[in-house]
């Protein structure tokens, strides 16, 4: 395991809720100051694309059409995941049965059926942080954090800005840090160049201030995607700028769509070790896999997140020739 880090609690957590807001991210974190975030916000944000192969060809597991394939991997990866993100009603639903489970209530969420060209996009909140405290309070489950997405760059960022402040003070008041998916995203990203149009959303420069955003408003992390390559300067060298940007609210990355387990492995340790990110938000490539498979890929993560283990000895974690756990 790593040196234990400190963890810094923001002035704007009352005393009377210190501890809890240390206990939440000491279970988020491990201690270590990075997180693993097993995200199960995508029956949203991609409807259910990301959970039955409706295209041939698509390698997505049976059983990942139903939502307690989610929980399930939740319950079973145990320590390995800091919290799993998902929808305040999925944890209303299913949390009764998983209650072990570290859950971070997504806020707000959006389709992708409106896309840029018809609109840009914006996403408020479905329920407040005090609703999300009285659910935790009546069911006693572990809620450990709370999310909000910001479409950056959007014609209608200044609405989301305005709840993710809000947020972050309501939440801090009850010891429940935040994460923010920063995503750059709006008409105002597509520039022409000659005769084709260039998406910004991911370039280094868009990126890094999405970072900063994130300190300004506060957050404990920032979840970006991962910058485009150009200038000569890979994407983890990028994204050391970002994690500059960002100062004390910590960086992770997108996980992104399906990749094979390795590659994957090998990207996620670039970031952390060269890009100095704290961490990673991951969905597809773990709940697309079947509930054995899935639980490796956890444990292969949090080798390298929490266990600072080189990709060699994670991939061995995930192939089932190595154990891990925290």
């Amino acid at each position: 395991m790593t040196t234990t880090a400190a963890i810094r609690i923001p002035a704007n957590v009352p005393e009377a809720m210190r501890a809890t807001y240390t206990r939440n991210m000491q279970r988020l974190t491990h201690g270590t100051g990075r997180i693993m975030l097993f995200a199960g916000d995508q029956k949203v944000e991609h409807l259910n694309e990301d959970f039955y192969p409706f295209k041939a060809g698509e390698q997505i597991a049976a059983e990942d059409n139903d939502p307690r394939h989610l929980f399930n991997i939740a319950q079973a990866a145990g320590n390995s995941i800091g919290c799993f993100a998902t929808q305040y009603g999925m944890v209303s639903l299913y949390g009764p049965d998983y209650p072990e489970v570290p859950y971070l209530v997504k806020v707000n969420s959006k389709t992708h059926l409106v896309n840029v060209s018809q609109g840009d996009p914006v996403s408020t909140a479905w329920v407040t942080v005090e609703q999300i405290v009285r659910l935790r309070e009546m069911s006693g489950l572990n809620v450990v954090g709370v999310g909000y997405t910001i479409y950056l760059g959007s014609e209608h960022e200044n609405v989301m800005l305005a709840e993710a402040g809000r947020l972050v003070a309501d939440a801090h008041a009850a010891g429940l840090p935040v994460v923010f998916w920063i995503y750059p995203r709006g008409k105002s990203l597509l520039k022409k160049e000659g005769d084709k149009t260039v998406n910004l959303e991911k370039s280094p420069k868009v990126i890094t201030g999405a970072a900063g955003v994130g300190a300004t408003l506060g957050a404990d992390f920032v979840k970006v995607n991962p910058p485009d390559a150009v200038d000569g300067k890979s994407s983890a060298e990028w994204l050391k700028v970002a994690t500059e940007a960002a100062g004390l609210t910590r960086v992770i990355c997108a996980g992104g769509s399906s990749k094979e387990g390795a590659s994957f492995l090998k990207e996620l340790q670039d970031q952390l070790v060269i890009g100095g990110t704290a961490g990673n938000a991951t969905g597809r490539n773990i709940h697309q896999r079947p509930l054995d498979e899935a639980v490796r890929f956890c444990h292969a993560i949090a080798a390298l997140t929490y266990g600072s283990r080189d990709v060699e000895y994670a991939t061995r974690v995930y192939q089932g020739q190595e154990s891990f756990a925290i």
